[in-house]
């Protein structure tokens, strides 16, 4: 079994907005739209074979951060992830108000 946190960077063009992604080592979704890929069982690990879009569902607060939830298109696995800095605002206001 591997590490439950690995720090990968790679870039990526996000498969629903077509934005390039620079990868930052924790960069997990598109900081766009806010969606992601099924791709890690633990985060970095890239052990998932599904390779779902991760759909954003909703968002809550938990010590002052905001962490999107996520629901995949493919396998219906649910995640949720730390909101990054970078995250567009807006995107994230939108998933409150649903």
């Amino acid at each position: 079994m591997s590490k439950k946190f690995q720090r990968k960077i790679e870039n990526f063009v996000c498969e629903k907005c077509g934005m390039k992604v620079r990868g930052n080592g924790y960069t997990d979704h598109c900081p766009n739209c806010l969606w992601g890929k099924h791709v890690d069982i633990h985060p970095g690990d890239r052990e998932s074979h599904c390779e779902g879009r991760l759909k954003p569902i909703g968002v809550e607060l938990k010590h002052g951060k905001n962490i999107i939830m996520y629901r995949c298109e493919k396998c219906a696995h649910n995640f949720r992830v730390k909101a990054l800095e970078e995250d567009n605002l807006d995107a994230i206001v939108k998933l409150v108000n649903e």
